[in-house]
C-alpha cells in the first residue's frame, strides 16, 4: 500500500485554533480590566495610608516618602511592627500572602487550576500595604499583580469556565494590575507572555492585551497619563563606543542580577535554619529593615523619588553606594524572610544605582542615560524577561531613543544569566516547592509532521470475508504481522470496513476451530477511530488522548481506502527527527579554494612564450 498524496485541507488547519469562545472571554478580560485598575488605584491609596500611619501618625492618602520621617532611631521598631502584623496575618489567615506576588501567581496557575482563594484577594493587598508603608524595602507591582490575577481567577470561579480559561482571566487581572500601576500596557501583556500564560496563543493573548488596555484607559481618569519617570532627551543614534558600553553595562547587570538572586535564596536557607517558627522571620527581616533604614533613609519604601532623581542624573555617589549596599542587603534579607512585596521597583531602583556608577567611567550618552540602561538591563537578567525589560523601560520614560541601547543591554544580561544560572529568581522559588517550569516556547514538531510522514504502510489487513484459515494465518504468522496488535478489515475494494483486535481475533479463531461458520462481522468494530495521512500528528495524540486508543487505521479522505496505520510509537520518530535537528552537526556547504599552483610545484602556462 502507499500513502496518500498531499491534499488541500485549508478548511480543515489554520493557523490558530481559537474559536468563537474567544470572543465572550474577551469581553470578561474587558470588564477584569476596568476593575483591576480600581483595585490598583486602592491599593496605591492603602499604601500611602499605612506609610502616613507609620512614619507620621496621621489619616491621609497622600503620596508621602519614609525617608522624610522625623522618628530618629525609633524608625528601626517601624518596620518590626510590621513585620509581626504581617507574620500573624500569614499564619492565621493565608500563607499565601507571602512572597513577592509573581511566583504565587505562577504556583496558582501550574498547580491550582488558576484558582485563588477568595480571601488571598483581600489579604495579599493588605499585607502588601503593611509591609511597604511600614518601610518594606519592596515594590508594589508584585503585590498588584497577584492582587489582579486574584480578582480574575474569582470571577472566573463564578463562570462556568475551563481551567485554561480561568488561568487566561487569572493573568488578564494580574496584566491589567501592572498596566493601571505604571501606565505600561504592552509591557505588562509582554510580562504576561514571558512569566505567566506559558503559551502564545490567541485565546489568551487577545484577552490580556484588551485587559491590560481597558486598564490603561481607566488609569486616565484615576491616576492620569504617563510616563512614571520622565527623562531628559537622549540622543537618537549614540555611536559604535556607547553601544559597547551598553553591552559592558548588560554584564555588569548580568554580574549583579547574579548576586541578588543568590542572596535572596541565601537569605532563605538561612531562615529555614532558623529553630523558630517561620511567623517570626518577618519580624527579624524587619529588624533589618529598621537598621538599615536608620542608616540610609532612602532605601526605605518603594522610593520612586529616588527611582526618578537617578534617571535625572543628579544623584550623589554617597545615596549611589548606598542604595547598592543598604538598599539590596535590607532587601535580599527582607524578602528571604518571606514578607509580603514586590520586586519591580526594587530592581529598578538598583539597576539605576548601577548605571550611576557605571556613567562615571562609560562614555557620556546624556544625564540619566547609563541609569536607564540599566535598569532595563537588571530586569531581563534577574527575570528572565528580555521583552519586558526593554519595553518596560521605555514605556516608563516615554524615550523611544533608547530603544537600541536597551536592546543591547537586556540582551547581553540576559544571556549572561541564562548562562550562569539555571533558574531566575521567580522560578527558583517555585522548584523550592518540587515543581519544575520551562521558560523556553517553542512550536512542537507533533505540529508540523504529518501521519504520512511517520505512518506504517506494511500491515497485515484481513479481508472482510476471510475464511478460517486467513484468520489463523494472520493471527500465527511469522514476522511483524505476527506481531500486529490492531487489524484493519477491508473490502474487496480496500475501503475500510471495521477493525478487530488481536487478543478478539485470538478467541474467535479458537471459537471457530469448534464452529466454522462464525463469522468476522460477529467481532468486527465498524465504526472505529481512524487518521488521516494529511492531518498533523497533533492531532492524532489529541484524539489518542480522547479516546484512549493508541493505534488508528489510517484512511484517504475521499473514499476511506486503507492506506496505512499508526501507534503511539510511530510519534516517538517526531521526537527523534527533533533531537537529530538540534544535536546532529554537518557541514552543509563545503570550502573549495582553487590555488594557483600545487604545494611545492609551480603552475605550467597554458600558452604563448616562456617568460
Amino acid at each position: 500500500m502507499t500513502p496518500a498524496g498531499p491534499r488541500d485541507i485549508a478548511g480543515e488547519l489554520g493557523d490558530f485554533t481559537a474559536g468563537p469562545r474567544l470572543l465572550a472571554i474577551a469581553a470578561a478580560a474587558i470588564g477584569i480590566g476596568v476593575i483591576s485598575a480600581y483595585v490598583a488605584l486602592a491599593l496605591l491609596n492603602l499604601i500611602n495610608l499605612c506609610t502616613n500611619l507609620f512614619f507620621f501618625q496621621r489619616l491621609s492618602t497622600e503620596a508621602a516618602t519614609p525617608a522624610a520621617h522625623s522618628l530618629g532611631a525609633f524608625v528601626i521598631l517601624v518596620p518590626v511592627a510590621g513585620a509581626m502584623i504581617i507574620g500573624l496575618m500569614a499564619r492565621y489567615g493565608s500563607e499565601r500572602i507571602r512572597g513577592h506576588g509573581i511566583p504565587e501567581a505562577i504556583e496558582a496557575i501550574l498547580i491550582n487550576g488558576s484558582r485563588v482563594e477568595p480571601k488571598v484577594a483581600l489579604l495579599k493587598p493588605l499585607s502588601s500595604a503593611i509591609s511597604i508603608g511600614s518601610g518594606g524595602p519592596f515594590g508594589a507591582e508584585g503585590p498588584i499583580i497577584m492582587t489582579g490575577g486574584a480578582v480574575g481567577s474569582v470571577l472566573a470561579q463564578f463562570l462556568h469556565l475551563t481551567s485554561a480559561e480561568r488561568k487566561t482571566l487569572l493573568v488578564a487581572g494580574a496584566a491589567a494590575g501592572m498596566s493601571a500601576t505604571f501606565a505600561t500596557p504592552l509591557a505588562a501583556v509582554l510580562l504576561a507572555v514571558e512569566l505567566l500564560l506559558f503559551e502564545w496563543k490567541p485565546r489568551s493573548l487577545v484577552p490580556v492585551a484588551l485587559a491590560s488596555a481597558a486598564a490603561t484607559v481607566m488609569r486616565r481618569y484615576l491616576m492620569g497619563l504617563g510616563p512614571l519617570f520622565p527623562v531628559p532627551a537622549h540622543p537618537d543614534f549614540i555611536g559604535p563606543q556607547a553601544l559597547l558600553g551598553c553591552a559592558v553595562a548588560g554584564l555588569l547587570a548580568g554580574g549583579l542580577s547574579v548576586v541578588l538572586t543568590q542572596a535572596v535564596y541565601l537569605a532563605e536557607d538561612t531562615f529555614h535554619r532558623l529553630p523558630m517558627h517561620w511567623m517570626w522571620w518577618p519580624a527579624i527581616g524587619g529588624t533589618v529593615i529598621g537598621i538599615g533604614g536608620w542608616m540610609f533613609p532612602q532605601a526605605l519604601g518603594v522610593g520612586y523619588d529616588v527611582i526618578g532623581a537617578l534617571l535625572q542624573g543628579d544623584v550623589p555617589a554617597r545615596v549611589i553606594i548606598g542604595i547598592l549596599v543598604v538598599k539590596a542587603t535590607i532587601w535580599s534579607v527582607s524578602l528571604g524572610s518571606g514578607t509580603s512585596g514586590g520586586v519591580l521597583a526594587p530592581l529598578l531602583m538598583m539597576g539605576g544605582a548601577l548605571g550611576g556608577v557605571e556613567s562615571w567611567f562609560l562614555p557620556a550618552a546624556g544625564a540619566g542615560f547609563w541609569p536607564l540602561v540599566s535598569m532595563g538591563a537588571i530586569l531581563g537578567g534577574t527575570m528572565r524577561s528580555p521583552l519586558t525589560g526593554v519595553v518596560f523601560a521605555i514605556e516608563l520614560t516615554h524615550d523611544l531613543d533608547m530603544l537600541l541601547p536597551l536592546l543591547v543591554a537586556v540582551t547581553v544580561a540576559h544571556a549572561f544569566t541564562v548562562l550562569v544560572l539555571r533558574r531566575s529568581i521567580l522560578t527558583e522559588k517555585i522548584a523550592r516547592r518540587g515543581f519544575h517550569l520551562t521558560r523556553e516556547y517553542a512550536i512542537d514538531p507533533l505540529e508540523i509532521l504529518f501521519v504520512r510522514e511517520v505512518m506504517r504502510t506494511s500491515v497485515a489487513a484481513l479481508p472482510a470475508d476471510a475464511p478460517y484459515d486467513s484468520l489463523r494465518r494472520a493471527l500465527h504468522g511469522d514476522g511483524p504481522r505476527g506481531r500486529q496488535r490492531l487489524y484493519p478489515v477491508v473490502h474487496a475494494d480496500r475501503r475500510l470496513a471495521g477493525v478487530v483486535t488481536r487478543s478478539e481475533l485470538q478467541v474467535l479463531v479458537d471459537d471457530a476451530a469448534a464452529d466454522a461458520s462464525l463469522p468476522l462481522g460477529a467481532i468486527l468494530k465498524t465504526a472505529p477511530t481512524v487518521a488521516f495521512p494529511d492531518e498533523s500528528l497533533r492531532m492524532v495524540v489529541h484524539r489518542m488522548a480522547e479516546s484512549g486508543l493508541t493505534r488508528f487505521p489510517v484512511v484517504s479522505r475521499g473514499d476511506g481506502t486503507l492506506v496505512g496505520m499508526i501507534a503511539l510509537t510511530d510519534l516517538l520518530k517526531a521526537r527523534t527527527l527533533n533531537l537529530e535537528a538540534e544535536q546532529r552537526r554537518e557541514r552543509v556547504l563545503g570550502a573549495h579554494i582553487a590555488l594557483p599552483f600545487r604545494m611545492g610545484r609551480p603552475a605550467q602556462p597554458t600558452g604563448g612564450t616562456p617568460t
